[in-house]
């Protein structure tokens, strides 16, 4: 009988200016400069992630979509939201 497999991503640490998250084994941080949308959410949502897919992380409570590769190099996606509070 054949295995599952898990895509595995954790939130790891979220601190004052950022959310750091462990993606398989590596260690990515998202700023809230870049990533503003998580700077009021609260931890409960934060934690809430899921990864559907290799490149996809989805925040069901706070409805984000985000790729991976979004998060190593955010200057390759100039277009994204403001937050409402800027």
């Amino acid at each position: 009988m054949p295995g599952t497999t898990t895509l595995g991503a954790e939130v790891t640490n979220v601190s004052g200016h950022c959310v750091w998250m462990l993606i398989d084994d590596e260690e990515l941080a998202l700023p809230y400069s870049e990533f503003p949308w998580f700077k009021a959410a609260t931890i409960q949502q934060i934690l809430n992630v899921l990864r559907p897919g290799p490149d996809h992380l989805y925040w069901p409570d706070l409805d984000i979509d985000l790729s991976v590769e979004s998060i190593r190099h955010p200057e390759r996606f100039p277009l994204r939201a403001k937050s409402r509070a800027a």
